[in-house]
């Protein structure tokens, strides 16, 4: 019998499936498969305090070489290229093939790309890996003026990180407000005054047509509403899409990602997928669905490496988020969408507050500016499925810590 987990993929689950196997005693060989050429890193600094740094890439790493020695975790710098599911062989880039016991995916997902006139030219960058990040750290110095098109997480901490940097900074979003698709129009409100406040430039409900350029130079973006915007550098983040293109030629049920059960199971019994890659069957929720934060890619790297040790249970972890975007850290708990009341607890013009939504009647989530403390009672009390009246939630006086308890 073959004892070898191979995992497929090196970010924040891929890391944590085999950091918990060890932990659990597993006797059996752990292989990871890492298609970047440093050690596993973290993702979140990438666009804020990477971009401010010296450029160490060391202080990003989930560890250093040794503890992968240590614990007996293989690292294969490779990629994988296809799965020999009848084999249970995982062929990769350099020709190898790798038998496996159990395979669990954890493959993530790649930025979704521009797709306009000259958007492949040089200085239109992505955001998502530290090679990304890297070079966007070199280029900054020489850049006057750019332009973020998109106003999610990643394009609002990107923009807040230029402009405190001196850059000229305008923002380009279809939607109607800044990241319209997970916060409450409260929290996008807030938001726009303060990257407003900073001289960062907002254009709403328009997108981008073209990349104006001078042969390999960027000189601007085209919008649709027919305005040119003048930049030396353009950044992207329109979003994600799941790597899944490898499962689903390997006959794995795929859609908006890789199709598994409630404990994380592909429809192959040897393979799982977790992380921003995996379309899993909620039990908390009642839905199908998949997550992209490093909260849901860790959760559910315990709960298959619980699974393969013999302590198998549904995947039942409670989704929370942050984003640092400038002097302000946003985190938020639950899945708000579906809301039919906001509360605000506590002061926007203090810079401390809560966005605490409700679904008939019931807190379905919270959505903290600058306010720890909320956030904490939310990941307490979400969980157990209880709730506090929006008049409680309202009133200061009212104890959130002692109702937790």
């Amino acid at each position: 019998m073959n004892d070898t987990v191979l995992i497929a993929g090196a970010g924040h689950a891929g890391f944590q499936v085999a950091v918990s196997l060890r932990q659990a005693k597993y006797p059996g060989r752990i292989a990871l498969i890492n298609d970047e050429k440093h050690l596993p890193y973290q993702r979140p600094p990438l666009s804020k305090a990477y971009l401010k740094s010296g450029g160490d890439p060391n202080s990003l790493m989930f560890r250093p070489e040794k503890f992968f020695q240590d614990q007996a975790i293989e690292l294969i710098s490779d990629r994988m290229v296809s799965i020999d599911r009848e084999g249970r062989k995982l062929l990769l880039a350099s020709g190898t093939a790798i038998e496996y016991g159990h395979l669990v995916l954890a493959t993530g997902a790649r930025n979704r790309m521009l797709d306009v006139p000259n958007a492949s030219l040089p200085d239109v960058l992505y955001l998502r890996t530290l090679d990304e990040s890297e070079v966007l750290r070199q280029r900054m110095p020489d850049k006057k003026h750019v332009v973020v098109i998109g106003a999610g997480f990643i394009g609002l901490e990107f923009a807040a990180t230029a402009r405190a940097k001196g850059l000229e900074v305008d923002v380009v979003e279809l939607a109607p407000r800044v990241m319209a698709r997970v916060v409450t129009p409260e929290i996008s409100s807030y938001f726009h005054d303060r990257h407003s406040g900073a001289g960062i430039r907002m254009h709403y409900g328009v997108r981008a047509t073209e990349i104006a350029a001078e042969g390999d130079r960027v000189t601007g973006v085209v919008l649709s509403d027919g305005n040119t915007l003048p930049c030396d550098l353009v950044v992207v983040g329109v979003g994600v899409i799941p790597n899944v293109e490898i499962a689903a030629a390997a006959g794995l049920p795929t859609a908006a990602g890789i199709i598994v059960d409630q404990q994380l199971l592909t429809s192959d019994p040897h393979i799982s997928a977790i992380g921003d890659c995996a379309l899993f069957e909620s039990v908390r929720f009642g839905e199908t669905m998949r997550v992209e934060s490093v909260q849901n890619a860790t959760d559910q790297a315990r709960c298959v490496a619980a699974r393969l040790t013999g302590d198998a249970k549904p995947y039942d972890g409670y989704p929370w988020f942050w984003s640092d975007q400038g002097d302000d850290k946003l985190q938020i708990v639950g899945l708000t969408a579906g809301f039919d009341q906001v509360v605000i607890r506590g002061s926007v013009a203090e810079r401390s507050f809560s966005a605490f939504c409700y679904k008939a009647g019931k807190l379905i989530g919270i959505e903290s500016v600058n306010r720890a403390a909320d956030h904490v009672f939310g990941r307490k009390i979400l969980p157990l499925d209880k709730s506090v009246t929006p008049e409680q939630a309202a009133d200061l006086s009212f104890d959130l810590k002692k109702a937790a308890a």
